[in-house]
């Protein structure tokens, strides 16, 4: 069975000598495993298709419950990533998020779009990699089930929340004060302030292709990610060795020691 569809390249492996074996997230078929025969050869005219982070319009072929891809022709390789080591670290720890909330055969709407949509505002250099980061977790959270309640604290009720914090493990914001008086003192949470709190509301409730669309920076930004990017690894039960490369960069792209 043959089908065409568009795909995203999240990892690859080699395989024997010349082919490869890749994770890619598909329009229509979800996650995918697939192989490309012959893709490390320098003549392979599947061989651009067969990186990491390559869009193309693809054509599979399933037997026996095995892909493999047989035609490719690209759309988007966001060649902006790779003239900066530390855009290619954010961008492997995107591919790694998505892979990681993807099922096989089992597309998830919206996740495919939000992926690229990241990756080419990072890649065109539209926005602040913190906050391309910070906003791409946050709404992959939503999609993938994990959207946390922000609208009113939880124990008093109100919108207008007060020094917040959010609750890591509960996925809650909630009044300084009320978590004191009514929160396990034990428990995980992240400081945000009022600016941050706007944009992570924003974040969750905006058309899917505004995510990217708002302002923030400094100390605001800084506990927005931190908030963020704490929820993401304490729901999703791991860690990522990109994330963990991604910070060895300082702001520059120099690798810190």
């Amino acid at each position: 069975m043959f089908i065409n569809t568009k795909g995203l390249v999240l990892r690859e492996a080699s395989y024997r000598d010349s082919s490869k074996i890749l994770t890619i997230l598909t329009s229509d078929e979800g996650k995918l495993t697939a192989s490309v025969r012959g893709a490390k050869r320098k003549n392979s005219r599947l061989a651009p298709c067969a990186q990491p982070l390559a869009f193309s319009d693809m054509t599979l072929l399933k037997n026996r419950d095995r892909w493999t891809l047989t035609e490719a022709q690209g759309i988007e390789f966001f060649t902006g990533l790779c003239e900066d080591i530390t855009l290619l670290a954010l961008g492997t720890y995107i591919a790694e998020l998505l892979e990681a909330v993807s099922d096989e055969d089992s597309p998830v709407g919206g996740i495919l779009p939000l992926g690229l949509n990241a990756l080419y505002v990072l890649s065109e250099g539209k926005r602040a990699p913190e906050l391309v980061k910070a906003a791409f977790e946050l709404r992959l959270m939503c999609l993938a089930g994990f959207a946390p309640s922000l609208d009113a604290c939880p124990v008093c009720g109100s919108r207008d929340v007060a020094a917040p914090q959010l609750d890591v493990v509960g996925g809650a914001a909630l009044c300084g004060g009320c978590r004191s008086r009514r929160y396990d003192a034990g428990g995980e949470y992240a400081e945000l302030d009022a600016q941050s709190l706007q944009a992570a509301r924003y974040i969750t409730r905006c058309e899917p292709k505004r995510v990217f669309s708002f302002a923030l920076d400094g100390e605001s930004l800084r506990k927005l990610a931190d908030a963020v990017e704490r929820y993401a690894l304490t729901h999703l039960g791991r860690g990522f060795k990109s994330l963990d490369y991604y910070k060895k960069f300082d702001t520059r792209g120099i690798l810190s020691i």
